[in-house]
């Protein structure tokens, strides 16, 4: 019998040793299985059913009937009354100044006074557009605030009933003549003194005073 070459051994152990390793690692694998047992872990770790939903309950989402307002407690117009315009027979206008005589140098300043005597508040107009200071003497008018006026202005204002106001800026006289034609001159005719008397009237939102204030010049 011839005899086989070392080549051939060599195959056959490395056969031998390959198949040995496969039998080995299905010995081990079974092994594995018998002690892990996985099916058993994966039938443990299936959550249990979830019990159903509850149902919501359905709210009735309409509002309760809300109680409508008594149309009875409603403002009626006719019971607050707006405050109605001064009346002529109800307002006493009068002049005021700072003095009653001027010595030589010192300039008058010109107020007005507004009474309202009736029974209830009322309105006026107390702008500067509405008011006029006259200074005469005799029947020759030497001054009118309304000559060189510069921006007059309306103001409405609510003068309440048996109340007296006074105006809080007074008009200046400068003791000149007034024109409309003479309002840029600086030389204008000055007022004589000397104890000279003087009368100023006033006018305001359409009223005009009833008397006016004596004053005299030095």
């Amino acid at each position: 019998m011839p005899r086989q070459s070392a080549a051939v051994y060599r195959r056959r152990r490395l056969v031998a040793i390959v198949g040995l390793i496969l039998f080995l690692a299905v010995i081990g694998i079974a092994v594995w299985l018998l002690v892990s047992r996985p099916w058993a872990s994966a039938a443990e770790t299936v959550p249990p059913a979830s019990p159903s939903a509850t149902p919501t309950p359905t709210v009735d989402a309409t509002p309760a009937d809300t109680p409508s307002a008594d149309p009875s407690e409603e403002p009626v117009a006719e019971e607050t009354p707006g405050v109605v315009a001064c009346e002529a027979k109800d307002v006493v206008v009068a002049a005021v100044t700072d003095a009653d005589t001027y010595a030589a140098g010192e300039l008058p300043n010109l107020s007005i006074s507004l009474t309202n005597n009736g029974p209830a508040d009322c309105t006026i107009d107390v702008g500067s557009s509405t008011q006029v200071f006259t200074v005469s003497s005799g029947a020759d008018v030497w001054w009118r605030s309304t000559d060189c006026q510069e921006n007059p202005s309306s103001m409405i204002a609510t003068l309440a009933a048996g109340a007296t106001v006074t105006s809080k800026v007074p008009v200046v006289w400068d003791r000149t003549r007034s024109s409309v034609e003479t309002c840029a001159q600086e030389n204008r005719p000055r007022a004589p003194g000397g104890g000279s008397s003087y009368h100023v009237a006033v006018e305001i939102g359409g009223f005009a005073g009833a008397a006016t204030k004596q004053i005299l010049l030095y």
